[in-house]
């Protein structure tokens, strides 16, 4: 994913090297894979035995000798063969219920795995992995695995079985034309498996070419409001649809290269077995052969061939999923750059006056800028219970210092602590347990209000869930909503204005109590009196603790104890809001500018 040489090595693998990565997802259900093979085994023998009893029909029931005896041995037989039905019944429905269960439960397993992997991930991992394609995966491709665990492998095993227990008995019935049958099916398997690979090539693009589809569908529905404003539907619609038009040319060239080697694979067995069977009824005429011998013969050789084309129908699939398992491995073997260190090391005991950072020449850039320099050199000491605005232009780096402090990504030089103790020291938990943000994207789940701003600290009882909401003045709408704290928000918070889903965040915040707290423009959602209101309640919320917050509104920055003024990715200027604007610098005219617009539009502000 990450890196080119994990898409590419896996395709050169074959399809049983690919299935090798689920080895680790099988093993603990060992028992049920057992008592599958028990099943199987008795199944496949029940099968093995009819042929068998068929040929004792023939020739002692259906002998030179009628009478008494005859009559006797017919019926022995039939009795027999219901006996082997039965048993045949009873192994087949057990083997179906137990692997059936295994692709269930090999399936649930993988799906929490790879998500549980996802999650973990670094934002990095996700500027160059759509979402789309990470739920494709998840979807689609489990589904394909769930197929071979759950029924392909056990058909599989069956039919290779029957094959070899069948190829057997031939020899048993007669060794001459089972060598002949033999020879001509080792030159059949030679073009079945050379088509078996190019399905299978064929089988990872159509998947990738599914995910791509999967992928555009997710970027577009997430942004249907844009979509609609810009009258871009039809466009939409057109992209999606020769996304979707790509995913059908190549599913078709892998539905005709799966359904050439099926019909290949089916001409050139039957075509060997009608060949020695032909040979086997001049052996009868001859006398070489008893009629039951030639029927359990073809019997026989109806078991091989069937199992041949099973296992070749099996191989199909089995190819189809090899990609898909491919895929899987690929998004398992990801792995974040940021790691918890093997030995972390504690936080020191918390104070009263909040978390104490220090920034250490510290120079950055996003993976994929590496050219450009989002932080360079920066240096920044914060002490315990401090209140620092910052403020800059767009791209100043401004967020990215808060998603450093996170540590979504680590710096290329310079260090960064939090209570004197370096942040790869610490484990990620406890980092970032002890730090709360408010982004300036709001993030609202598909759940109601009081799970919501309970994502902050999943343990808080529901009066604190309502104190946190009543400090970012949210209580009152909350209150309005038709069911009150248990309102359903809607997906992304769709039921909600800009600045009722912001102070929900803020709420959220709020419940998780941390020593230091992140304000991404935390009110630059809110109008008038909603800002008056949550000002007073961060101010409150900042007693204690340290804060730093991004913001460009002049109520916010003035109320800070100090001022840093960002440019290209660098701390220009440093002070008080008088202090700045007495120095005629980046910080005056950016105060310049908010109030020439102030003044322009004071009915706007007042909103």
């Amino acid at each position: 994913m990450t890196d080119s040489s994990t898409s590419t090595e896996p395709s050169r693998k074959g399809s049983l090297a690919a299935f090798r990565g689920l080895f680790p997802f099988l093993r603990p259900y060992r028992r049920q894979f057992i008592m599958a093979g028990i099943a199987l085994v008795v199944a496949a023998a029940a099968t093995l035995a009819i042929p068998y009893a068929f040929k004792q029909m023939i020739d002692l029931g259906f002998g030179a000798s009628a009478g008494a005896r005859s009559i006797k041995h017919v019926d022995a037989t039939f009795l027999a063969l219901f006996a082997v039905a039965t048993v045949l019944a009873l192994a087949t429905a057990a083997r179906y219920f137990t692997v059936s269960w295994l692709g269930e439960r090999v399936t649930a397993d993988l799906r929490e795995a790879v998500y549980r992997h996802v999650v973990q991930q670094s934002p990095e991992f996700f500027e160059t992995t759509q979402t789309g394609e990470v739920l494709s995966r998840l979807t689609t491709d489990t589904t394909l695995i769930q197929s071979v665990v759950g029924s392909s492998i056990s058909v599989a095993l069956r039919n290779a079985l029957l094959f070899l227990g069948g190829l057997a008995m031939l020899f048993v019935t007669s060794v001459k034309l089972s060598s002949i049958i033999l020879g001509l099916l080792v030159l059949v398997v030679v073009p079945i498996v050379f088509f078996g690979r190019r399905v299978r090539k064929l089988s990872r693009d159509s998947q990738d070419r599914i995910a791509d589809a999967s992928a555009l569908a997710g970027e577009m529905l997430n942004a249907v409001p844009t979509v609609q404003a810009f009258t871009h539907e039809r466009i939409e619609a057109d992209r999606f649809g020769r996304s979707v038009e790509g995913a059908f040319h190549t599913a078709m060239r892998r539905i005709r290269a799966r359904a050439f080697l099926t019909m290949l694979a089916i001409v050139l067995v039957f075509g060997t077995i009608v060949f020695v069977l032909w040979l086997g009824a001049h052996a009868v005429l001859s006398g070489d052969m008893t009629g039951g011998d030639l029927g359990q013969f073809i019997l026989y050789a109806s078991i091989v061939a069937g199992s041949i084309g099973a296992l070749s129908e099996v191989m199909g699939e089995a190819q189809r999923a090899a990609g898909a398992t491919e895929r899987l491995l690929e998004l398992l073997a990801a792995r974040s750059e940021i790691q918890n260190p093997a030995h972390a090391r504690p936080l020191p005991q918390r104070t009263a006056g909040g978390a104490a950072v220090a920034l250490a020449d510290v120079s950055f850039s996003y993976p994929s800028r590496p050219d450009t320099a989002a932080l360079a050199h920066l240096n920044l000491s914060i002490r315990p219970g401090e209140t620092v605005a910052v403020v800059g232009p767009s791209g100043a780096g401004k967020s990215t210092l808060f998603q450093l402090l996170l540590r979504f990504y680590d710096p290329q030089a310079g260090a960064i602590a939090l209570d004197g103790v370096d942040i790869r020291d610490l484990d990620l938990h406890t980092l970032r347990g002890a730090i709360g943000i408010v982004p300036q994207d709001t993030v609202i789940f598909s759940a109601d209000a009081m799970e919501n701003i309970r994502y902050g600290r999943p343990e808080a009882s529901d009066d604190e869930v309502i104190a946190a909401a009543k400090m970012a003045a949210a209580h009152e709408f909350i209150e309005r909503l038709p069911q009150g704290y248990r309102s359903f928000l809607g997906e992304r918070g769709v039921r909600l204005s800009g600045g009722q889903r912001q102070r929900i965040a803020i709420a959220r915040a709020l419940l998780k109590n941390p020593p230091l707290l992140l304000l991404d423009e935390a009110t630059s959602a809110l109008d008038a009196e909603s800002e008056r209101l949550v000002q007073a309640a961060l101010e409150a919320a900042m007693v204690g603790r340290t804060t730093l917050i991004i913001a460009h509104r002049l109520a916010t920055v003035q109320r800070a104890d100090r001022i840093i003024v960002m440019e290209d990715g660098r701390i220009v200027e440093t002070g008080t809001h008088a202090s700045l604007v007495a120095l005629g610098g980046v910080y005056a005219n950016l105060a310049a500018l908010q109030f020439h617009h102030l003044q322009a539009a004071p009915s706007e502000t007042q909103a």
